[in-house]
């Protein structure tokens, strides 16, 4: 699963740097045709970023909230089970002690 999960992540990241620099290219195109300005340019490329943040944040809970429910589906004990279990051992050791 954990292979699954590199190697997506690294065709994503492949495809974002692959598609920068397409961008940029494209940009530095139409600069040189005097069809963009330089405020243009730095506008869409500001533009751009700001839509792949928002789109890797989607992504990134889209994963987040797929790998809780595998995780439930599973039965993998949470952080709070494992403390609930070891405060519970805490206390029935507390308990055979004071018997003792």
């Amino acid at each position: 699963m954990k292979d699954s999960f590199n190697k997506g992540l690294s065709i994503g990241l492949g495809l974002a740097s692959a598609s920068k620099e397409q961008i940029d290219k494209v940009i530095d195109e139409l600069m040189e045709k005097g069809q963009m300005t330089r405020e243009e340019s730095n506008s869409v490329l500001q533009d751009l970023q700001t839509k792949g943040e928002k789109s890797q944040k989607q992504l990134d809970q889209k994963v987040q909230d797929q790998l809780k429910r595998r995780l439930e589906e599973l039965e993998v004990p949470t952080k709070d089970d494992y403390d609930a279990l070891e405060q519970r051992v805490r206390e029935l050791e507390n308990r055979i002690r004071n018997e003792e």
